[in-house]
């Protein structure tokens, strides 16, 4: 059995500014990752929003850099997928795939939250080449090209908007003949003339060369036939799934979110959410480095109280 005053179970952004944190403290700190340090941001093919870099980064960088950092502080990262997650006192306990247990007195829950894909031919291939889930993100760099926008919620809409604001040259697709975004952004969207609004419709194919995405494969459902159409870049927004099976569903919202306050702490004392899997307005990197960051100080906070040296 591995004791450690801090459990934190993943890696992305706020797991790893989670680990940093709660290591200056002088905790004692393990990270637990089953795939590579940085999470979802491995994914992203160029970061230019997040503060302190004046030059575009690639998501491997930024995430490889959050763990050089937290590793310099002390925390350790570990390579292992969780399989439980239970807590008998004051005390948590982990078992992951390979047999072992790690005890903590205060748990992190970073795992995040996957972009809902659609499971078609070339979104793998594509992704980070003009495939994307995050306007924000990669809006910029397609200023003036042909963009595609899938998806018929806040979301999908939200981000239509703000990409409309980058290109002249944005469609708005969804498969059924009415959005279910609130009434305000879909008027928004009606009014706006740079979006063209497709209804019925759904992909079937994003075609590329080995650089970009060059067109789509489209179905119009409500005459049914098959067209193809030329697109610089698809935006994905068909909603997301929060990585949440180890957890009681007593802490989660009716979307499968970690509900917390804004502490990070969850109804079970000493368990704390940070990142995208927690309920949140915003998902972006700088919201999760926030998130661990008051994570791992209200942890630590917790652990002195339990030990009797709270500060008074």
């Amino acid at each position: 059995m591995i004791e450690q005053d801090v459990l934190i179970i993943g890696s992305g952004v706020a797991g790893m500014s989670a680990a940093q944190y709660a290591a200056r403290a002088g905790r004692s700190v393990t990270l637990l990752e089953s795939i590579a340090p940085g999470g979802q941001t491995m994914y992203i093919d160029m970061i230019e929003n997040y503060p302190g870099f004046d030059k575009p980064v690639s998501g491997f960088d930024i995430g490889m850099k959050f763990h050089a950092q937290a590793e310099t502080f002390g925390a350790k990262l570990v390579y292992a997928t969780v399989n439980t997650l239970k807590k008998e006192g004051n005390t948590f306990f982990a078992e992951t795939a390979d047999g072992e247990t790690y005890k903590a007195t205060a748990v992190i829950f970073a795992t995040g939250a996957k972009h809902r894909h659609l499971g078609i031919e070339g979104e793998e291939k594509y992704n980070g080449k003009g495939v994307s889930y995050c306007g924000t993100c990669d809006g910029p760099f397609f200023k003036g090209k042909n963009i595609l926008v899938v998806g018929g919620g806040d979301t999908a809409l939200t981000d239509a908007i703000y990409l409309s604001k980058l290109s002249e040259h944005v469609t708005l697709m969804h498969r059924k003949d009415r959005f279910r975004a609130q009434d305000n952004l879909v008027e928004q969207v009606k009014r706006n003339k740079n979006i063209e609004l497709v209804m019925q419709h759904t992909v079937l194919k994003i075609n590329g060369n080995d650089d970009k995405v060059t067109s789509v494969l489209l179905s119009d459902l409500a005459n049914n036939k098959q067209y193809e159409r030329s697109f610089d870049a698809v935006f994905i927004f068909v909603g997301m799934i929060p990585q949440t099976d180890l957890l009681d569903k007593s802490v989660l919202d009716e979307s499968g979110y970690v509900k917390t306050n804004e502490r990070m702490e969850t109804s079970i004392p000493g368990l704390y959410a940070a990142g995208d899997v927690r309920d949140t307005v915003f998902r972006q990197l700088i919201t999760a480095a926030s998130d661990g960051a008051v994570a791992a100080h209200c942890a630590s906070e917790y652990i002195d109280e339990l030990e009797g040296n709270a500060y008074r």
